[in-house]
């Protein structure tokens, strides 16, 4: 059992070191073979979105819109959509506050989010933005830029 398990981790990183579209996405830290790869199935054509904003909605992290005549209020995110992909970017935010230490614009912003709302709100907020970040790296054709940013310092202690 382990050692089809390990053939296929080494099938899995093998293609996607072999797909040049899937290794740029793999340069935001978080993101590996595994979520560059339900990325770019779960797309599948970047073209069809006319902004890499409107990514999130198509994934389920966009927040349910509860409207009438006199309320009008954002809910928990609507979870539509491609199940798989989102499960992937949520796990790849999740390491990316909580695993990796290099400091980015990106960690920097979900950190001062997880202060303000909380870690989970926190996680699925970077989820949607790391989705927006991995559209617009696959339609330019760029790499993620780390900023020179610092850890905060209520963060870093």
């Amino acid at each position: 059992m382990l050692l089809s398990l390990d053939r296929l981790n080494r099938m899995v990183l093998e293609i996607a070191r072999e797909h040049a579209v899937c290794r740029r996405p793999m340069t935001v830290p978080g993101v590996g073979a595994v979520v560059g790869l339900t990325f770019i199935a779960a797309i599948e054509d970047p073209a069809r979105f006319a902004k890499s904003r409107s990514v999130g909605a198509i994934l389920g992290l966009v927040p349910r819109k509860h409207r009438s005549g006199e309320v009008d209020r954002n809910g928990r995110s609507t979870k539509t959509g491609e199940t798989e992909a989102r499960a992937a970017l949520f796990e790849a935010a999740h390491v990316m506050l909580h695993r990796v230490k290099k400091w980015s614009g990106l960690k920097a912003w979900a950190t001062k989010v997880a202060q303000r709302q909380g870690n989970k709100r926190a996680t699925v907020a970077l989820a949607r933005k790391m989705a927006v970040v991995m559209h617009r790296i696959w339609v330019d054709g760029t790499t993620f830029r780390f900023s020179a940013l610092k850890a905060p310092a209520a963060a870093a202690a």
